[in-house]
């Protein structure tokens, strides 16, 4: 038996924010990130809607990107002190996965976060509270995920919380808030959109419901990501539902080893002074995973179907790998994205000279490998990989060289 579950409600297209203003309930708690929300006015806007639905409201402001355990645990007694009935989380994946975590401790306070990361082992929510998540960025597709992204920054390590409770249940995809967005945002979250349609087609846990929704996604985003980074709105707003897509998608059939490679980095180099953003952390790992991956002929298989699917040509599968590979690199270019962790800046464009220096990353990539075995995302991927493998996947990801293994 399999399961396929999304939000109960999503609105979507634009003016859908106002939906908030039909909401029943006494309380609500709006949880959002670093200003971006209150400096276009769309704060202001979900708290008039709520007000006009009649409920008491409060904020939790400031989620940091790549939000932390401290953080959680912060917006969790906020909101046992206010006994919120509706979480309404705005903003970017931080916010809304924050929220996510917050609203579990929320529920049970007794809960550590370590028994909060146990896969699909959360206890059943919506005794104290219901969700509702609206993004303003195009690319994590939290608001229709089972899933949560925290950093135990002691640890330096992302760590997925996963499971069904956790799927919001009202989803708001208004695409005016996805205008706003920077570019480096805009190409960032677009290439974690279409690593979640092509990890989500090819993972174990693929089935009919989410084959239709990964496909017309990478569709999608092969035709509007570039156009979208250069400032084509109607292109923007058509992002904003292909992200949702591939989320719906990823959320039911799971994601891959690039994914759990994208978590493992991500914090393990901040003393260096920053992250490998999760978006060019994935776009950079992709090509080099869909690689490794085809040694699997039903992966191979897979990947030649999106190939023929977006009209790449190929006489056959293994041609169509490196068609598929060869569009992701591109693209990586056209949205000024590295290829590699030895070419990644500190500002996440591409350097001679990175900010990883190489001798740290040879003495870390063994430990990284483990983790990324164990991370969440590894138990779908289609070719399950050793410890070695993983630490040499890693290194072609650093010096971007081939992957004949």
């Amino acid at each position: 038996m399999a399961r396929f579950t999304l939000p109960r409600d999503l609105y979507h297209g634009k003016g859908s924010l106002e939906v908030l203003k039909t909401f029943k309930g006494k309380k609500a708690i709006v949880c959002v990130g670093g200003g971006s929300m209150k400096k276009f006015g769309f704060l202001d806007r979900a708290v008039s809607y709520l007000k006009e639905a009649g409920m008491e409201v409060k904020l939790f402001e400031g989620i940091e990107s790549d939000p932390s355990v401290e953080t959680v645990m912060k917006g969790a007694q906020a909101m046992l002190d206010f006994g919120p009935d509706w979480i309404i989380a705005i903003g970017g994946g931080s916010p809304i996965d924050a929220a996510k975590a917050m609203w579990i401790k929320y529920e049970y306070p007794d809960i550590t976060f370590e028994e909060m990361c146990k896969v699909f082992g959360i206890p059943e929510l919506r005794h104290k509270a219901k969700f509702c998540a609206i993004s303003s960025t195009s690319g994590t597709a939290t608001e229709v995920t089972a899933f949560s992204i925290i950093t135990d920054y002691q640890k330096g390590i992302k760590y997925p919380i996963a499971d069904f409770e956790i799927t919001p249940d009202v989803a708001i995809v208004d695409p005016e808030l996805a205008e706003t967005m920077p570019k480096k945002l805009v190409a960032h979250t677009g290439m974690d959109a279409i690593t979640h349609a092509i990890e989500a087609y090819v993972s174990t846990a693929h089935c009919d419901y989410t084959d239709p929704l990964a496909l017309h996604a990478i569709e999608m985003i092969k035709a509007d990501l570039v156009g979208s980074y250069n400032g084509d709105m109607e292109k923007r707003d058509s992002m904003h539902n292909a992200q949702c897509l591939a989320g719906m998608a990823f959320s039911n059939a799971l994601l891959g080893i690039v994914h759990s490679m994208a978590h493992k980095t991500g914090a393990a180099f901040a003393d260096y002074g920053a992250h490998i953003i999760h978006g060019a952390a994935n776009a950079m790992y992709l090509p080099k995973v869909i690689k490794f991956n085809a040694k699997d002929p039903t992966a191979k298989k897979r990947y030649g179907q999106i190939a023929d699917f977006i009209h790449l040509g190929g006489k056959d599968d293994d041609e169509k790998v490196e068609l598929l590979i060869a569009m992701l690199r591109k693209m990586n270019d056209d949205l000024n994205i590295p290829h590699c962790i030895k070419n990644y800046g500190a500002d996440s464009y591409p350097t001679e000279q990175g900010f990883v220096p190489e001798k740290v990353f040879l003495e870390r990539v063994h430990d990284i490998a483990v983790n990324a075995i164990g991370d969440a995302c590894t138990g779908s991927n289609p070719r399950q990989p050793s410890v070695e493998e993983m630490e040499k996947l890693l290194k072609c990801c650093y010096y971007d060289t081939e992957v004949d293994f």
